[in-house]
């Protein structure tokens, strides 16, 4: 595993392994691991800080944290209600549930949170950027305002729409990451196996 240390921020870094993975959308050539970046409080917290710059001057009422991010998410939300435009301010940390069919609901004690809300969308890794299509759906079926996405790992600038995704770890820390249709996946093509399967939670050999 290679370490990458966060271009602004040497106490934030993640971890990187090359080799042929898949994922629920695609495939890619590396696993980048943020076990530490998620669990860790001091990893976490600076985290939160090097993100909060960018959303001092956005009006937040609620971080949705998906991908196992809600210590980020916390942090997250303490540092924007002491600076910028949401100083005092109470902000809301929630997470989504997935429904049998994989899609992200919320109910009816927690709907109050995302109800005519302004939502900052916080989410571990964007490959493909399904994931955060997902979400904005959701958010539009319970009428919360998208006001932001952050991410700790995006091989996207931005959204479908136009969104633009703030991330901590892009493309330029690793210039080799590829994402893939499965069909359309070199590694397959050449007849290299699958290494592991990935998710947020983390990875299983095959």
């Amino acid at each position: 595993m290679q370490t990458i240390e966060c271009r602004t921020n040497s106490k934030v870094s993640i971890g990187v392994i090359p080799g042929h993975y898949a994922t629920n959308h695609s495939h890619v050539n590396y696993y980048v691991d943020m076990t530490s970046i998620k669990t860790s409080m001091k990893m976490a917290n600076e985290a939160a800080k090097e993100l909060v710059a960018t959303y001092a001057s956005t009006h937040v009422d609620t971080i949705i944290c998906l991908e196992g991010t809600e210590i980020i998410g916390a942090f997250l939300a303490q540092s924007l209600s002491e600076a910028g435009i949401n100083s005092g301010a109470d902000i809301n940390v929630v997470t989504p549930e997935l429904n049998a069919v994989n899609q992200m609901i919320f109910r009816d004690n927690t709907q109050k949170k995302i109800w005519g809300k302004q939502i900052l969308l916080l989410i571990s890794s964007a490959s493909t950027g399904k994931s955060i299509a997902r979400a904005q759906d959701c958010l539009q079926y319970y009428n919360g305002h998208l006001v932001g996405v952050a991410a700790i790992f995006s091989a996207i600038k931005q959204t479908a729409d136009g969104v633009e995704v703030h991330t901590l770890f892009s493309r330029n820390d690793m210039p080799s990451y590829n994402t893939y249709s499965a069909s359309e996946c070199p590694m397959c093509k050449a007849g290299q196996k699958v290494d592991a399967l990935i998710n947020s939670f983390g990875y299983s050999k095959l």
